[in-house]
Order: structure tokens, then sequence, then C-alpha cells
């Protein structure tokens, strides 16, 4: 049996450190801890509905003690995966996330971009995607995520994944997902860590699929926390299994620091 000491955390966002406008209780303490503990650490996040600027507004005004440099997020992953390609996108995002592609062509589009954008959910702007997919030549489908649900203050709501999923269907196309559960996500968010492997990492989420299943399929420990969109009997749905399921990010920082102070037997 050997010892794993973690170099690196990453820990996402809506569900575990907040869930709308309202800190998950303890969370800015935890943040506080890991970032005094020396630990690398990033906030790894689908969220697709605001700006990358919006939302490090939006956390800072929560009280999260954070630098532009800690967050990447699946919309910084889709910008420059759209730029490698030399896609020219129809944007299907809220205004306040299409902000990111403000230098991006979107002239005679040759592919879809779908986030969470609830005020395009409907038949004319699917439709409007679909013609876009459908005639362009070499089309591409492009998923910042395909999230099933994401909890709410009221509760949980649809993700943008069963809006992907029809597009599919209809268009016979597969989805490109950019941010998590896919690998190269995962591997570009530590990509500037010095020294630090996937099996060094350990990920922090609600979402038992996109986070954990997602990180451990490609070697990192994966800590379920019971806050978000977790519900009872999440960490079955899986295998193998989390590697930890715990209350909460207050527990699952307090497991890490201990980690790495003293190291584990796994």
């Amino acid at each position: 049996m050997g010892r794993f000491v973690p170099k690196c955390v990453l820990i996402d966002l809506s569900g575990t450190v907040h869930i709308e406008n309202s800190i998950v209780a303890g969370a800015a303490r935890a943040i506080d801890r890991i970032r005094k503990s020396g630990i690398s650490f990033r906030f790894v996040t689908n969220s697709s509905k605001e700006s990358v600027a919006s939302l490090f507004t939006r956390l800072v005004g929560l009280g999260v003690n954070l630098s532009p440099g800690d967050l990447f997020t699946s919309l910084t992953a889709t910008k420059q995966y759209v730029l490698r390609r030399n896609c020219r996108p129809m944007l299907f995002l809220e205004e306040n996330a299409q902000q990111d592609f403000k230098d991006v062509s979107v002239v005679d589009p040759n592919s879809v971009v779908i986030g969470l954008a609830p005020s395009m959910f409907n038949y004319e702007k699917l439709t409007e995607a679909f013609n876009c997919l459908k005639n362009a030549d070499n089309a591409e489908l492009i998923a910042i995520n395909k999230s099933r649900y994401l909890q709410r203050q009221h509760g949980l709501v649809l993700g943008g994944g069963a809006f992907v999923a029809a597009l599919e269907y209809s268009t016979g196309l597969t989805a490109t997902v950019v941010g998590k559960p896919s690998r190269k996500f995962f591997e570009q968010s530590i990509a500037d860590f010095e020294g630090v492997e996937v099996e060094d990492c350990v990920m922090i989420g609600d979402d038992v699929q996109d986070d954990v299943a997602g990180a451990q399929a490609i070697g990192m420990k994966g800590i379920l926390v019971q806050t978000g969109k977790y519900r009872p009997g999440d960490e079955t749905k899986i295998n193998p299994a989390p590697y930890l399921t715990l209350p909460s990010l207050v527990d699952a920082i307090d497991h890490v620091i201990e980690l790495h102070s003293n190291g584990c037997e796994t």
C-alpha cells in the first residue's frame, strides 16, 4: 500500500461553494484554509450562463477569497477550442456569457456552441441551431457541458444537456463536450502547476458523474460532497465509487489538508 499525498485540489463551484447567490456554509473559511496550506488548488466549473468576469465578481461578493487565476471554466476551455478549430460558431448562450466570445468570428456560422441558456431554450431558437448544423459543411456541435440538472435555491432544474441531446437526436451529430467530465478539461486545469500529474490531484464536487466519475476516470481521486445537487444514493451510481463521500467542502478540505500534512495509507 502506498501513501497518497495530494499536490493539487480541484474544487467545483455551483453546489459545492455556492448555490446561486448564497454561499455554502463554511465554504469561504475552507477556501482560506486550503490557500494557507500551500497546496495548489483551482476552481473548475461547468458554469456557462455568465461570463468569467461576472462569475468572479459574484464570488468575491459572496466573500470568496480568490484571484482570476484561481478560476478555470468550461467557457474558457470552449473559447480555446473554438479558436484552435477555426470555428465560426452560432452562440447558443445567454448574452452575459457571450461576452467571453467577443473576439471570435460568428459570421456565416459553421458550428453551434451551446451552454446553459434558458432564454434561448425554445422551439424557434433550437430550430435555428438545427438548421445551422444541417446546412453548414462539416458542421460541429460543441457542448460547453452536458449537465443533466443543477441545484437552484428553490430546487433542481434542468441542465443544458437535455437540449444538447435534442440537437444530437435531430441532426444525427455527436456533440463534442468541452467541460467536465472531459479528460482534456481536467488536464488543462492543472497544466500550469509544475510537477503535478493527474494522479496527484483530488477533485471535490457535488456532481457524482461530471465531477467525481470524470476525475476518477483519468486517475484523480474524487470526493463527493453532500451539498448542492447531491441526493442520497448518488455515491452508488458510479463504479468505482467515490474515493470519499463527505458532508461538505469543509470536511473535504479538512481531509485533504490532513493527507498533505501526514500522508495516508491508500
